[in-house]
């Protein structure tokens, strides 16, 4: 007889009340999730989140004193290697929000809506949990491709060292990836097996030091791999 895995351990740091008690309801009707801890600002985020050491954090960009950014940037950076950082899905009210790439580029694994439904929470949540972001490709997508091309937030456009460590097929599928291909899609389109896409990702990841594939869409664009395109800007404002 199996044992069944032990429910994912969730904190909800956000300064709204009905937003926290909301969430934490709604989560903790499912016997998979177990909220370990809620907070009303960025600071005691932080702190909850070294006590409790939850699997994926919900954590709201515009609290008072610290942020969600730099929240998210603390618990990436200084998380103990045994149990590693907890995957933070960022809450905010419209998906093109500048704030939100500026969390992406601190460690955040992806980023929800707050009219969020019950059933898109709960899979968005195992998904990060799992350790399989990216979500919501195709926005997540637009709205790094929207500021990535602004000049004080495009880097240098210099690749760094490790991309040279990518084979050409690993480079191929890293574009494909940042276009917000899924692992089936990006089989697809270079006709060749799921498993062998994977293998890819895992690789890549490994070699540039990367936790996720949205930390994959990041480095992309920052190194100048992808080049945002006018038209995809005009169609994330107009969707």
């Amino acid at each position: 007889m199996s044992v069944p895995a032990p429910p994912i351990r969730v904190v909800i740091a956000d300064d709204h009340l009905v937003v926290r008690t909301g969430f934490a309801a709604l989560l903790d009707s499912q016997p998979d999730f177990t909220v370990v801890g809620t907070a009303v600002d960025g600071a005691e985020a932080v702190g909850v989140c070294r006590a409790t050491r939850p699997d994926v954090v919900l954590m709201d960009i515009r609290m008072p004193g610290l942020d969600g950014i730099e929240a998210t940037r603390r618990l990436v950076g200084t998380a103990p290697e045994r149990t590693g950082p907890p995957r933070v899905l960022i809450l905010t009210t419209f998906d093109l929000d500048e704030y939100v790439y500026d969390a992406l580029r601190a460690g955040a694994s992806g980023f929800l809506l707050k009219e969020v439904t019950a059933e898109r929470l709960f899979d968005a949540v195992r998904v990060v949990a799992a350790g399989d972001a990216l979500l919501a490709p195709a926005i997540t997508r637009r709205l790094i491709g929207e500021f990535a091309r602004l000049p004080d937030r495009a880097a240098a456009n210099t690749p760094p060292p490790r991309l040279g460590t990518l084979t050409a097929r690993e480079t191929e599928v890293l574009l494909l990836v940042a276009e917000g291909l899924s692992n089936p899609e990006i089989a697809a389109r270079l006709v060749v097996g799921e498993e062998t896409v994977k293998t890819h990702v895992s690789r890549i990841l490994a070699k540039l030091g990367l936790r996720d594939r949205t930390q994959a869409v990041v480095a992309a664009y920052e190194s100048g791999l992808v080049v945002p395109r006018v038209r995809d800007a005009k169609a994330g404002s107009e969707g």
